[in-house]
């Protein structure tokens, strides 16, 4: 009885709740000024207990076959077929749930008429989902307030990518991470951790595996005409592609005010046309030696990291600070452009400050042209003013820059030879001849 008691009163408070929140605009100005920041936070509490109070309410429903065997009508939602009623609007992950067999979403939106718009398979998916032991804690934060719906289904999806990569005894202090995270931050900073995770309790060559998986969905479409004169792209790029760009608009699209008048270009508008200006100085002078790295990247890394190609570099500096670069894309962009490595020897001790004059000089790489004409990879024919100058044993290595331990690669080839750790030799006469079987490199190092 007690139970019951304590269900009507919760009921009752409920209905009090919602008649104090009907209408509440017309009586603000009752409030002082002072006192409205103290009222959001109290409708944003009452907020996120509400969608607490959801899921409580559905895994219940679920627990006693009242979600799973109702067989009422699915209001917006068509019943024969995948496509929503004429007139109504089906979430496309309310669909896939009750295509996927949750048969407990036409009953959330029956009773919960505001989800009929979109939301009520995620949120029948993450009530199945912390039903399950393993995501106690998670359920828990959840039904606390502490960690809202939205930070939850991101919370399960980073766990599900992230677990079979991680060293085992480190799982749950990574569910431990992101569970905090999420009650403090939003979706952005979740996702956003995640190379800094596997950098630090991955197993060994799972960051660099991330970033060559990203690599492999670099795209850019052509340009779509929207009819009043101005084209769109959409580019996607990998880390390493991200932090190169970042780094060459940097200094481009910055404000540029002019005798005291400002520059009212917007940030999207400025970065636009520093991504044309960047591509007009590159075909304006395409046999032109380059007197200036392709772009200038400072680094942190620690020196066993480096030579042991595990662990992440970190940039500094620029408006990409923090970002992590794996091992291996730190040595194979290193080759060519101005990276300034900090390497370190422990925490806060530098070993050696790095400079741009290890990167092939404007005379190398002139040499370079002439002598290999172009990619020097079998069968690729790139010309030598569109490729990149490699360091055949690699400058983290001990490899000197100089012409005999030098090559031409175009940007494909110079990360596949990084890739399958692939070496070359150069003979007297300077022909270049690469062994292209896989490990080569690392062999030829013993």
């Amino acid at each position: 009885m007690e139970a019951v008691a304590a269900a009507g009163q919760r009921r009752d408070a409920l209905a009090a709740a919602r008649e104090a929140l009907t209408g509440i605009g017309s009586v603000l100005w009752q409030l002082g000024g002072a006192e409205l920041g103290p009222m959001m936070t109290e409708i944003d509490d009452l907020i996120r207990l509400g969608e607490a109070a959801r899921v409580a309410v559905v895994g219940e429903a679920l627990e006693r076959g009242e979600a799973s065997s109702y067989t009422g009508p699915t209001p917006g939602l068509a019943t024969d077929s995948d496509e929503p009623e004429q007139g109504g609007h089906a979430d496309a992950g309310d669909v896939g749930a009750v295509a996927a067999g949750l048969a407990g979403v036409p009953w959330v939106r029956e009773w919960a008429p505001s989800l009929r718009a979109g939301g009520a398979g995620r949120l029948m998916r993450l009530t199945e989902r912390l039903r399950d032991p393993k995501a106690d804690q998670l359920r828990e934060a959840v039904e606390s307030g502490r960690v809202g719906v939205g930070n939850a289904v991101v919370c399960l999806a980073e766990m599900d990518r992230l677990t079979p990569r991680l060293c085992p005894p480190a799982v749950p202090t990574v569910w431990r991470a992101l569970i905090d995270l999420a009650a403090r931050f939003g979706i952005r900073e979740i996702r956003a951790v995640r190379p800094r995770l596997l950098a630090d309790y991955g197993a060994d060559g799972e960051l660099q595996a991330d970033q060559e998986a990203a690599a492999r969905r670099v795209a850019l479409s052509q340009p779509y005409d929207r009819g009043d004169g101005v084209f769109e792209y959409a580019l996607r790029l990998d880390v390493e592609g991200r932090t190169v760009l970042e780094a060459a608009l940097g200094p481009l699209a910055a404000p540029r005010p002019a005798d005291g008048i400002p520059d009212r270009r917007g940030s999207d508008r400025r970065r636009a046309d520093a991504l044309v200006e960047l591509v007009r100085r590159a075909v304006s002078c395409p046999d032109g030696v380059p007197t200036a790295a392709k772009a200038q990247l400072f680094l942190t890394v620690d020196v066993d990291d480096l030579v042991a190609r595990v662990g992440a570099a970190t940039t500094i500096g620029s408006a990409d600070t923090g970002t992590l670069l794996a091992p291996e894309t730190v040595r194979r962009i290193g080759c060519d452009a101005g990276i300034l490595p900090a390497v370190m020897g422990g925490p806060g001790h530098a070993l050696d400050l790095g400079h741009a004059t290890r990167w092939f000089t404007p005379g190398q790489t002139k040499a370079l042209w002439l002598r290999d004409r172009h990619c020097t990879i079998p069968g690729c024919g790139m010309p030598a003013q569109w490729c990149d100058g490699h360091h055949i044993r690699h400058y983290a290595d001990g490899g000197p820059t100089n012409l005999g331990n030098a090559t031409l690669l175009c940007g494909y080839h110079h990360r596949w030879v990084h890739d399958h750790r692939l070496t070359a030799t150069i003979s007297p006469e300077g022909k270049v001849a690469w062994d292209l079987t896989p490990g080569s490199y690392d062999r030829e190092r013993r």
